[in-house]
């Protein structure tokens, strides 16, 4: 069963019992990556290294990549 069936079928028990509709699959996933990565650079800050910056690493990794001529 897909994620999908599976929402459509909590969906008709919620409208038949009267209670809550479920959130769509899907919906949360960026937070919950946002979180993880939040999480990973706190743990780097812990253990005594700096929080490295997505956006910064990205930027660095461009300009420091040897191009072919």
């Amino acid at each position: 069963m897909t994620a999908t069936s599976q929402y459509l079928i909590d969906t008709y028990r919620a409208s038949q019992h009267a209670t809550p509709m479920p959130p769509p699959p899907g919906r949360d996933d960026m937070a919950v990556l946002r979180a993880a990565r939040s999480y990973q650079q706190f743990r780097a800050v812990l253990d005594g290294g700096e929080a490295s910056h997505p956006w910064r690493a990205a930027l660095r990794r461009a300009l420091t990549r040897p191009h072919p001529c």
